[in-house]
């Protein structure tokens, strides 16, 4: 790291005369690196998640044994619910980092629950697993949106050339973090130790934590102040919400704990209406506001359109950490051109995927405009909606090749991924853009979170199926899934005229 410091002119991360990281203000390192091992643990952590639920287990014939011996529905529905309430979660991180912590001091703590929460998932037992799924997610719910709100005060405001060049390098971090985990963690998970593969996850982010707190002094200021503090009777009104609420869960659960009826369901029901109700409820509330302009109301609307539009997307991608990969562990070879590997490894596809197309997408869009041919952010959103369900079309293949029970070759997989990763890159970044320009100004602030909201709506409805017993790995179910999201894309395209009048000025 030390022979990328160079001179350079100072941000609001770089003291004068001070040393940068790659040009950019020295805290973008210490950014970097806390979000490439906070990525590093995730995704360790994601890659072993599916395979662990299911060893032992009705479904989880050719993985290795000492898991939680969980069938197919039941591992997909807690795979989902877990991925729903790490993007819920994220509104709440961002509140309390603009009301109560600071987005350094909320950064700080978050690093710390995910590493406890990867240490219990490392102990024995449901009850040390479920506890640590719990604070990892609440731990990435709190750290998602901070982290990258820390990478913009590095810079002098919003045009500083630098800006964009520093969130591509995060960026980066993100991606190689991802790349890295399924390869070490994973393999130590599967092959030797499912526990002590938690347990790198948790040295993972210990390593990144404290790197972030000895990096601190190279932040900007900005970052550790609270924007809209809440006053002594908001602080105590929420106080009493809070522990008010809490107390009625314990009793409840407890009762029904105590009288031998809680089975996971009395946990996963309530959380998967939750992330379909919320999510909802924020657009409801915001489409029903009277204080917005017309033209607010409108452009909502619009979005709207786009929303339930990532939200199928989400739904389908996201199952690349469940369906997909349980697929990939006991339906495949596990072996390539006389190589062969752990099943985790197919978790470092994408962002192995992502790392090499995103740059080449960045310059055909930019092609494409300096010929007056780019398509618009309603096509790219039909065309990624519509490679979602390319990729369970192409699933049914090896899915219908396993039926008999032979075991397929990786390379079918990899094709899943691929496809994925390019309807992915047609509309995760365009997603990201349209949120920031046809917020409300009134809602700027919330509506990035709100754009996360479109994967708990995606995850929580494929895991209400999975509880209510849908196949979701089977062919049926991928099918239909496969013709929903094909049927959407199309359904948006042709209706492009009319959200294209909803949007107004945005192209």
């Amino acid at each position: 790291m030390a022979s990328s410091l160079t001179k350079d002119s100072p941000g609001q991360g770089t003291p004068a005369g001070g040393k940068t990281f790659l040009g950019h203000p020295r805290g973008l390192a210490t950014l970097f690196m806390t979000e490439m091992w906070e990525r590093f643990s995730f995704y360790g952590m994601r890659a072993l998640l599916t395979i662990y639920l299911l060893s032992g287990g009705p479904d989880g014939k050719g993985i290795a044994e000492g898991g939680l011996g969980f069938n197919a529905a039941t591992t997909t529905a807690i795979y989902s619910i877990y991925m729903a309430m790490v993007y819920l979660l994220a509104m709440p991180g961002g509140w309390l980092a603009d009301r109560v912590w600071g987005p350094r001091k909320t950064v700080a703590i978050a690093a710390a629950v995910i590493m406890l929460g990867h240490l219990s998932l490392a102990g024995p037992g449901q009850g040390f697993f479920f506890a640590g799924l719990a604070l990892v997610a609440l731990g990435s719910g709190l750290l998602k949106a901070n982290i990258s709100t820390m990478v913009g005060h590095l810079y002098d405001g919003p045009n500083d050339p630098r800006r964009d060049g520093g969130f591509t390098i995060f960026y980066m971090g993100i991606n190689l973090g991802a790349f890295l985990a399924p390869l070490i963690i994973g393999t130590v998970g599967e092959k030797h130790s499912w526990h002590l593969g938690f347990g790198l996850a948790a040295i993972g982010m210990g390593i990144g934590l404290v790197q972030f707190l000895w990096g601190t002094k190279h932040l900007s200021p900005e970052s550790n102040k609270v924007p809209t503090p809440l006053s002594v009777e908001e602080r105590n009104s929420w106080l009493r919400k809070g522990l008010t609420w809490l107390i009625i869960a314990v009793v409840f659960y407890s009762v029904v704990t105590i009288t031998g009826h809680f089975t996971l369901n009395w946990a996963m029901i309530p959380l998967t209406v939750l992330g379909i109700v919320i999510p909802a409820a924020v657009l409801f509330r915001i489409k029903r506001d009277k204080e917005l302009s017309s033209d607010d109301q409108s452009k909502v609307s619009a979005y709207i359109w786009f929303f339930v539009a990532a939200a199928a997307f989400w739904m389908i991608y996201d199952q690349g950490g469940s369906t997909v990969q349980a697929f990939g562990s006991t339906k495949t070879s596990g072996e390539l051109l006389g190589i062969s590997f752990p099943s985790t490894w197919f978790q470092s596809l994408n962002p192995i995927f992502v790392m090499a197309l995103a740059p080449v997408f960045a310059w055909l869009w930019l092609w494409l405009n300096r010929k007056g041919k780019e398509p618009s952010t309603i096509l790219k959103f039909a065309a990624g909606l519509f490679l979602i369900g390319v990729s369970f079309f192409f699933f049914l293949m090896p899915l219908a090749m396993a039926a008999g029970g032979a075991k397929v070759s990786p390379m079918w997989v990899l094709g899943i991924y691929l496809i994925q990763t390019i309807g992915e890159l047609c509309l995760s970044p365009v997603g990201l853009s349209l949120t920031t320009k046809m917020a409300p100004l009134k809602y700027a602030s919330q509506m990035m979170g709100i754009w996360f909201l479109a994967n708990t709506a995606g995850d929580s409805v494929t895991g209400l199926l999975s509880i209510g017993g849908v196949d979701m790995s089977g062919s049926r179910a991928v099918l239909i899934e496969a013709i929903l999201a094909a049927l959407a894309g199309f359904a948006i395209y042709m209706y492009r005229k009319k959200v294209r009048a909803r949007m107004g000025e945005i192209h």
